[in-house]
C-alpha cells in the first residue's frame, strides 16, 4: 500500500508518519516545505516541496497512491481571525487541488484531519459527530467547508473518504513554540523555569489526548473499511486549564503563572463523544495525569 502524507513535518504528520513507517506492507511518502521542520527520524523519507504552494504538481506528487492523509493548513484558531478572506481563499483553493489530483490520480481514500473543537462552536458537550457545526473562528470556518468539499467529490467522482475531528493533541514531537498545544508550551515552560500564561480565567474544559492514542485512532480509521465517514477522534473527557496546572505542579512545584484576557476564538467548553469510533474499535486512551508524565519525560532530553 502506498501512502502519501501532505504535511508530514507537523506534530501530527511526524507521529503519523513514524507509526506507519512501522508497517511492513505500507510504503510511505513524507512530504512537506522546509527540511528543518522534520524530525530526525523521518528525514530520510522526506520530499522537500513546499505542498501549500498553489503552484505545487499535486499530480506528480499523488500519482499511484492509495491513501493521501491531508495534514495542510496555513493558521491556527487562536490567529486565523486576523485575515479571514485570505484564510478561507487560501485553504479551501489548496484543497480543491489536492481534491482534484486525486480524482485524476485515482487515489482510492483520502483522509482529512479536521478540528473536533473548531468546527463544532459552543455546543453542549459531550459532542456527536451529528451535531451542527457554527465554528466561531476562520479556522474552524475553513475545516467546515473542506469537509464539506469531500462529501462534494465523494458524490461526483465517487472519491473514498475519512474525516478525523481531532480533539487537542499533545506528546512528543509537538513544538512547543506557543502556536498551539497548550501542555506542551507549559511543560516548556515549567521546564525553562519561564512564565505560564493563561488566555481567560483557567477555567476552559478541553478534550486533550495523548499523541500515540490520537494516532492509532487515525490509523485505524484510515486503513479499515467502514461504513461511516465522520470520525471524532478524543479522549471524550474534558479537563480545564487550571487541572492541567495542577498536575504540572504536582511534578514541578510551585509554577509562575500569569491570567490574560480570554480570546474571541475560544469556545468555552468542548468535549467529545468517542462512542462512533468504539463502535468499530474497542481501545483506550491514556489518562491526562499519564500522557503529561510521558510528555515531561520526552522534553526532558529533547527540549
Amino acid at each position: 500500500m502506498k501512502i502519501t502524507i501532505l504535511g508530514a513535518a507537523s506534530f501530527i504528520g511526524t507521529n503519523l508518519t513514524l507509526a506507519l513507517k512501522k508497517e511492513e506492507a505500507i510504503e510511505i511518502k513524507a512530504i512537506d516545505q522546509d527540511r528543518t521542520f522534520f524530525s530526525a527520524d523521518i528525514d530520510k523519507d522526506l520530499i522537500v516541496i513546499d505542498p501549500l504552494n498553489a503552484d505545487s504538481d499535486y499530480d506528480a506528487l499523488l500519482k499511484d497512491q492509495d491513501i493521501v492523509f491531508h495534514l495542510l493548513s496555513s493558521s491556527a484558531p487562536s490567529n486565523s481571525n486576523q485575515d479571514i478572506a485570505k484564510e478561507l481563499t487560501y485553504n479551501i483553493d489548496l484543497s480543491c487541488k489536492i481534491l482534484e489530483a486525486c480524482v485524476r490520480q485515482s487515489v482510492k481514500r483520502i483522509i482529512f484531519v479536521s478540528s473536533g473543537g473548531a468546527c463544532y462552536g459552543n455546543k453542549a458537550c459531550p459532542i456527536r459527530e451529528d451535531a451542527s457545526l457554527d465554528p466561531i473562528s476562520a479556522y474552524g470556518t475553513q475545516k467546515v467547508a473542506i469537509e464539506k468539499l469531500l462529501y462534494l467529490y465523494d458524490y461526483l467522482y465517487g472519491l473514498d473518504h475519512r474525516i478525523i475531528r481531532l480533539a487537542n493533541p499533545f506528546g512528543p514531537h509537538q513544538r512547543p513554540n506557543g502556536r498551539s498545544g497548550v501542555i506542551t508550551n507549559f511543560i516548556a515552560k515549567a521546564l525553562k523555569g519561564e512564565e505560564i500564561v493563561v488566555f481567560g480565567d483557567g477555567r476552559i474544559v478541553r478534550d486533550y489526548i495523548y499523541i500515540d492514542d490520537a494516532v492509532r485512532m487515525i490509523k485505524n480509521i484510515a486503513l479499515t473499511d467502514l461504513k461511516d465517514k465522520i470520525f471524532n477522534v478524543a479522549s471524550g473527557k474534558g479537563e480545564d486549564i487550571l487541572t492541567i496546572i495542577k498536575i504540572l505542579e504536582a511534578y514541578f512545584g510551585d509554577l509562575r503563572v500569569s491570567f490574560r484576557e480570554r480570546r474571541k476564538a475560544d469556545v468555552s467548553v468542548n468535549y467529545l463523544d468517542t462512542s462512533l469510533y468504539h463502535s468499530y474499535f474497542d481501545d483506550e486512551c491514556l489518562s491526562l495525569k499519564e500522557g503529561i508524565e510521558k510528555t515531561i519525560d520526552y522534553f526532558k532530553l529533547h527540549l
